[in-house]
């Protein structure tokens, strides 16, 4: 990793992961977290004030040593246990059936294989558990221009912003990791470029 990925990189997300329209979205994929979380894609902390009274505490996958220090100051006003866990979503460092709640937010489109990774949620789950995600991939089948601009920008766009994908389908790739999906709402998100912004908020079960 080169210095504009190492030190750069991780102060944009920062600053374009809390933004105001943000808000109310990671509130609503927050709701229901209960128990014992593994989050991956920490990140700088942005969904720690919406941790939910039922959350007991949270083992944080986050690959960033600059995001984690960001994260230093909402990680100290946690109301709960904020631990970072390890750097890769795709290999986690826990035995199976430790959670009972997952949480992924705008994660998915950056791990190189998120297959991989959906899977490493799946065993580290407790039959039963949920895995709550907001992320952003393809725009739906009926605005195919937009899918066009997407297939276009990707390479780009994964330059830029540490591989990060457009062109993913979020939910294609959630029940390809064995999880049932109760809910999903596909939206584009206020504000965003449509390219960049068409959201994935759901909850999925595991068997």
């Amino acid at each position: 990793m080169g210095f504009y990925a190492e030190q750069v990189l991780p102060r944009i997300i920062d600053v374009a992961c809390g933004v105001k329209a943000a808000r109310p979205l990671r509130r609503r994929v927050c709701e229901g977290l209960r128990g014992q979380v593994v989050e991956i894609g920490f990140g700088t902390g942005h969904n720690v004030p919406y941790y939910p009274p039922a959350v007991e505490g949270v083992m944080a996958i986050e690959p960033s040593d600059v995001g984690w220090r960001l994260a230093a100051d909402r990680i100290g006003a946690a109301r709960v246990p904020v631990r970072r866990a390890g750097p890769d979503g795709q290999s986690l460092p826990f035995d199976d059936g430790s959670f009972d709640t997952a949480l992924s937010t705008w994660t998915l489109c950056t791990i190189p294989d998120a297959d991989a990774a959906l899977r490493e949620v799946r065993r580290v789950l407790r039959p039963g558990g949920t895995l709550h995600f907001l992320e952003h991939g393809l725009a739906p089948k009926e605005d195919e221009s937009v899918r066009r601009w997407q297939r276009r920008l990707e390479p780009v766009n994964k330059r830029l912003f540490g591989g990060c994908h457009l062109t993913r389908q979020i939910g294609d790739l959630v029940t390809g990791a064995g999880f049932t999906i109760t809910s999903m709402d596909v939206f584009y998100e206020q504000g965003a470029p449509k390219p960049m912004g068409a959201d994935s908020l759901g909850v999925a079960l595991a068997p």
